[in-house]
């Protein structure tokens, strides 16, 4: 079995596109994803995944229903299923991510130009 040790900050180094998340790693049916944020993301809420949003550099606001979470650097939140959500980055954000396998970036969104149904993978 090969283990490959990866270093974050040159993975982040490699891509520049935004709100296209890079596969990095794979555990226990989950995606280690690395992605860059700035803008507004699309709404949405996925139905059968919870998701992890880990801010590495920058701040991420994550606007619910009912209040908005502000996460800077070295800090992190769990979306539960279900839950309506909306990234915004007013400046860029590197984040990781941690996300079940099935999880479509967009969620219950698909009409949006933002979903992406194959992820480039970052980890070989």
């Amino acid at each position: 079995m090969k283990l490959i040790v990866q270093n974050i900050a040159e993975k982040f180094s490699t891509f520049s596109d935004l709100w296209s998340p890079k596969i990095i790693g794979e555990l226990y049916g989950q995606h280690v994803k690395l992605a860059r944020l700035k803008g507004e993301f699309v709404r949405h809420k996925h139905e059968l995944e919870d998701e992890l949003f880990w801010v590495i550099e920058g701040v991420l606001k994550i606007v619910l229903d009912d209040h908005v979470i502000t996460l800077g650097p070295g800090e992190m939140v769990t979306i539960p299923k279900g839950v309506y959500h909306q990234p915004i980055a007013e400046e860029e954000v590197k984040v990781v991510l941690f996300e079940p396998i099935s999880t479509l970036n967009t969620g219950d969104a698909l009409g949006s130009n933002l979903t992406k149904y194959k992820l480039d993978r970052l980890d070989d």
